[in-house]
């Protein structure tokens, strides 16, 4: 038997809704850890602490870098410890949830061996609770490093938000690492290409966007700043198979969380789809750098921008899954 199938097991006693399992795994990572980990990983539940997410690499952000406990610290042992608890908390689907997760860690170690440098790799991720897990209180699972942020904030029990979630890729192509075949984000970027691809004239013409988009607007430390007045070409004007490529194109991002709490959040999303918007700049392939497509609706913004390349010259995406009510679980710490 594994280590990480020893973890998973280890749970099987606590109770039955994702959040119980959750909780009983973030205890089991945390005994695992020593007395200095342990001060690095439990942080205060504070607005603070829980804005402080960013897709940039550690090392760029100066000062105010992540808070938490540093990957690189961990033992084999820790590390199948956490990734119980990062299986317990996100989706089990291909390139998708935990999946995608490790394949954004294979990316940055890609580029660490590939002309990257010590900047980039796994061991440069954080992990942090930001209060204390439990089935009661508030508290977030917080992890992230170069193009990833997961914030699940669960409170009484329950997942009360799961954004900002970021997700981004470089190589955006797909790679071979250590054996394995790595293309996450190409799921999303052929839902929203299909999407796209699925307009006529008169779509396309309401859904472009003016201006030039160079990244993701509602990044790190643009909390709140939604456009007051959604554009482009409304659901309620798209056919039933625009409509069902709309919600597989969220459904590519919501699909980042556990399985159960996927389905409760896409159900809310699909109800707004009438008046949930579909916005894009630059080319329909998305596949050039400024190539942008957003989704505006009553509750769920997405965003997906084409960026061009840092370590290699094909450029690569950036995107958010944001949710205008429970972004930080719609709780002000």
């Amino acid at each position: 038997m594994s280590l990480f199938t020893t973890y998973v097991s280890s749970a099987s006693n606590c109770p039955s809704t994702p959040c119980g399992k959750i909780v009983e795994l973030a205890k089991a990572f945390a005994a695992t850890l020593s007395k200095d980990q342990l001060r690095d990983l439990n942080q205060k539940y504070s607005r603070r602490n829980a804005v402080n997410w960013s897709n940039f690499p550690q090392a760029s952000l100066g000062r105010r870098g992540r808070r938490g406990l540093r990957l690189g610290t961990l033992t084999t042992v820790q590390w199948a410890a956490l990734n119980a608890l990062l299986a317990a908390a996100t989706g089990s689907s291909k390139n998708n949830g935990y999946d995608e997760i490790q394949q954004i860690l294979n990316a940055d170690d890609y580029l660490r061996d590939h002309g990257g440098g010590q900047d980039y790799g796994r061991e440069n991720f954080y992990v942090a609770f930001l209060g204390t897990p439990s089935d009661s209180g508030t508290w977030e699972l917080q992890f992230g490093g170069h193009h990833l942020a997961v914030a699940n904030t669960y409170a009484g029990g329950v997942l009360a938000g799961a954004t900002p979630s970021f997700r981004g890729i470089e190589p955006f192509t797909a790679f071979e690492y250590n054996g394995v075949s790595n293309q996450p984000q190409q799921l999303a970027h052929r839902a929203f290409a299909a999407l796209l691809g699925s307009f006529g004239d008169d779509q396309l013409a309401a859904a472009r966007l003016r201006g030039k988009y160079r990244d993701i607007l509602l990044g790190p430390g643009k909390d709140g700043s939604f456009p007051l007045t959604p554009v482009g070409v409304r659901g309620s004007a798209l056919r039933e198979d625009q409509r069902t490529l709309l919600l597989a194109a969220i459904g590519t991002y919501v699909g980042s969380i556990d399985d159960n709490n996927a389905a409760r959040i896409l159900a809310g999303y699909e109800r707004e789809l009438d008046s949930t918007y579909v916005g894009y700049s630059g080319s329909t392939s998305l596949s050039r750098p400024r190539d942008y497509i957003r989704i505006d609706g009553p509750s769920v913004w997405i965003e997906f921008s084409m960026r061009s390349g840092i370590i290699f010259s094909d450029p690569h995406p950036h995107a958010v899954w944001r949710d205008k009510i429970t972004d930080y679980g719609g709780i002000a710490p």
